[in-house]
């Protein structure tokens, strides 16, 4: 009797306890999670802001309905077309979310909507100090070739934890994404292109620049190739306009799988400590072709060709320059990149401490299953530069017999072959399946150009003496094509796995 009496309370015991286990779950399963719990509203082209911005009664002006917004709200704007010309109420200024609660301003995904700017407007989004803000699938730019400025702006006070993703800003006078002081940015599949000053960048920060961004899967092109409604305009009043492009800043700034072309400057420009540049594309710029200037820096994966965008005779620009640099001991990385240039391109493929004031900084630069082509002058590496260099392909085409500048003198190609620059290094034709240089490729059978730039093929023939020759020593366990490697008998020179 006694022990059914103590079974029965502890059965009673057990219910209780449970009970109070789902009391406490369910409401965590019907409220959802943190960020989760705000309300939604919509704009359309048809509404009225005096709506209450419901899906069916939803409001009419993006810069209106964006103030309206309150941590874990998210606002859709549907399909259309939107004219954003009033200072500053077109402009969509929203206010800060929270960590965990983040406003999200997007588009239809059904029917990306369209912001059109003219009257010189500033700016479409304006993310001066705000906070954990999403921003959508939207199209940004000039209502008919009218005047207008940024695509998305955060200048006068730093921002954080701002995510642009899945964005086409395009044809307008200044810069499609200018931001200062960004920290904990990210930029995720967006499409910059045509516009007058920059695809991405902005002006020296005053908090430590652009810290902890990344910036990935994204199309940086035809910077400087628009102004003002008109395409190539030469009133463009802008110098060197870039695909990316920022002023000294903390980092890290990551940069992967993203293509930089036909910009009127360089293709990607970073002053930033810690800048990653990994398993891009930087093909046909007017000037340099990547650019880093901060520490700790290092360039993986990548394919650099086209430097001067058709433009030959006497330059100074080159695919890589790793000059400006400050601090002492400062330390950069080449590895597995491949670089080709046009010999009639009177200039150096890459250059590291050019300048005289340069020289009398000492840094470290590692530089290894690279491959350098087509030259006309020599890969030059400054004086003050401790050179780490192995398992690399030279291949110079401007008429000597010297491939590389380093440690104080010229080196030969035979000098090269015996190991006298570094372990594992080569002299040769790297057979790239199909080169590239300014104009599209064209398809000689069918006489026309064929395809986008990306269509010069890269990729090793057969009996290239890059191929099996390079070290496994750092090398990217996946290619810029995320091929596994090695995927023959050793590690590859270059971006590519064959």
């Amino acid at each position: 009797m006694k022990k059914n009496i103590v079974a029965k309370i502890f059965l009673s015991i057990s219910i209780f306890f449970l009970l109070l286990i789902l009391l406490s779950v369910i409401p965590c399963m019907v409220c959802g999670t943190a960020g989760n719990d705000g309300k939604t509203y919509y704009v359309s082209t048809s509404g009225d802001d005096k709506n209450p911005g419901t899906k069916e009664k939803p409001w009419k002006h993006p810069g209106r309905a964006s103030r309206r917004l309150k941590p874990g709200d998210t606002l859709i704007l549907m399909g259309g077309r939107y004219s954003l010309s009033v200072y500053d109420d077109d402009i969509i200024i929203p206010p800060s979310g929270e960590e965990k609660k983040r406003i999200t301003i997007k588009g239809n995904p059904k029917q990306r909507p369209i912001l059109a700017g003219s009257g010189n407007l500033l700016t479409a989004v304006d993310l001066s100090g705000k906070n954990y803000i999403t921003i959508e699938n939207l199209e940004i730019t000039s209502d008919g070739g009218k005047e207008f400025r940024d695509g998305i702006e955060s200048l006068e006070k730093p921002c954080k934890g701002i995510i642009l993703k899945d964005l086409y800003i395009h044809h307008i006078d200044e810069m499609g994404i200018n931001f200062s002081d960004p920290q904990d940015l990210q930029v995720l599949g967006c499409t910059l292109s045509y516009c007058g000053f920059g695809s991405i960048g902005g002006p020296r920060g005053e908090k430590g620049g652009w810290r902890n961004v990344l910036i990935k899967d994204c199309t940086l092109s035809y910077a400087g190739h628009y102004y003002q409604g008109q395409e190539d305009n030469p009133s463009l009043p802008y110098d060197r306009p870039d695909g990316f492009g920022i002023e000294p800043s903390q980092g890290p700034v990551r940069i992967e799988n993203t293509l930089a072309e036909h910009n009127k400057g360089d293709g990607l420009d970073s002053k930033a400590e810690k800048t990653l540049i990994s398993r891009c594309i930087v093909a046909n710029n007017s000037c340099d072709g990547v650019k880093m200037w901060g520490g700790g820096s290092r360039i993986e994966n990548t394919l650099i060709y086209g430097t001067g965008d058709g433009v030959g005779g006497d330059s100074p620009w080159a695919g890589i320059v790793i000059g400006g640099v400050k601090k002492p001991d400062s330390e950069f990385e080449i590895i597995n990149v491949t670089l080709e240039d046009n010999p009639t391109r009177r200039a150096y493929p890459m250059y590291v401490q050019y300048d005289e004031e340069d020289k009398r900084i000492p840094i470290k630069l590692t530089v290894r299953n690279s491959i350098f082509s087509g030259g006309y002058g020599l890969v030059y590496i400054g004086d003050g530069v401790e050179l780490t260099c192995h398992h690399n392909l030279f291949n110079r085409k401007g008429g000597e017999d010297f491939q590389v500048y380093a440690k104080g003198r010229e080196w030969s190609s035979d000098e090269i072959r015996k190991g006298g620059l570094g372990k594992g290094n080569r002299v040769g034709d790297p057979l790239f399946i199909c080169s590239s240089w300014g104009e599209k490729r064209i398809d000689k059978k069918a006489k026309q150009q064929k395809g986008n730039p990306q269509d010069a093929d890269y990729h090793l023939k057969d009996g290239s003496p890059a191929i099996d020759s390079g070290s496994s020593l750092g090398a990217p366990a996946y290619d810029l094509e995320n091929i596994p490697r090695p995927k023959g008998k050793g590690i590859d020179m270059g971006c590519y796995e064959k």
